[in-house]
């Protein structure tokens, strides 16, 4: 109990998207005295505002948010970076006598600090992750989790076909290694959190979350979706950049390339946020 006592406090709200965590986080933050730590893998981006549903300046309520808008799209974003950034930021935070709360959905970004995975060994080889986005670009959605069934089922089985990011990373880190990152996390996962942690998940009927996707994305082209996309394009992000691998980012750049029309690139939008949800 006294160990358990020793511990520091970290306080999790998660869940799908469009489930409502941006509101209920202000909400908790003001009643317990917290700051936010964003563990999301896209509202860290710069420019990328809309189709992140990243929360606005005004809507903060005065709660400090981190872990938004530090990096621009062609920088590197992962779960290595996001758990060192992460941690600087939760030091931070009980430095000035608040509690930590990490909100977002991505779920391996969140275990990571939860269980303070051990990344030293899985270093990172550029040309490969390289090649591997563009084996996505240029090959069904489908293809890059064919490969990861074939070397690691089991973490294929935990990764959605449209995650990208995390099918490259579990890719190389099999490449890398020669043995299987959903091993590797389960060994990790095994051991004791560093904190006194209370973990929230927030969820939904599945029926009334699917209309709240499809609402969500319908305000988000009314907000200027597309419009956003140009000007990131313009800035010269295409989908080289795993930034605008990202829901909403990558069809809205294939609409824009032509390869299907604008009502086309929605209807994937929302099937496919559906799917993640």
């Amino acid at each position: 109990m006294n160990e358990h006592c020793e511990k520091r406090p970290l306080i999790i709200l998660t869940g799908p998207t469009a489930v409502g965590k941006t509101g209920l986080s202000i909400q908790l933050a003001k009643k317990i005295n917290a700051e936010i730590i964003s563990a999301d893998s896209m509202q860290i981006y710069r420019y990328m505002d809309i189709g992140s549903a990243k929360i606005k300046p005004e809507e903060m309520g005065g709660i400090r948010h981190f872990l938004i808008n530090e990096l621009s799209p062609g920088e590197a974003f992962n779960v290595v970076v996001f758990q060192k950034k992460a941690k600087a930021a939760i030091q931070e935070i009980y430095n000035a006598g608040k509690l930590p709360l990490l909100v977002g959905g991505t779920g391996f970004y969140i275990q990571s600090i939860l269980y303070d995975i051990d990344f030293e060994a899985t270093k990172e080889d550029p040309g490969y992750r390289a090649g591997l986005l563009d084996q996505a670009q240029e090959n069904d959605p489908h293809y890059l989790h064919e490969l990861l069934k074939n070397c690691d089922p089991k973490a294929a089985e935990e990764i959605h076909f449209n995650n990208t990011k995390r099918l490259i990373r579990a890719l190389e880190y099999n490449h890398l290694t020669g043995t299987c990152i959903s091993a590797h996390n389960e060994t990790e996962r095994q051991k004791k959190s560093p904190y006194s942690y209370c973990y929230f998940v927030l969820n939904d009927e599945r029926a009334l979350l699917y209309e709240q996707i499809d609402r969500r994305v319908d305000l988000m082209m009314q907000e200027g979706l597309l419009d956003e996309v140009k000007r990131l394009k313009e800035m010269g992000y295409d989908r080289s950049f795993v930034s605008m691998q990202g829901l909403g980012y990558k069809e809205l750049l294939a609409c824009l390339d032509e390869e299907y029309s604008l009502e086309e690139a929605i209807r994937i939008i929302k099937r496919d946020t559906r799917h993640f949800a």
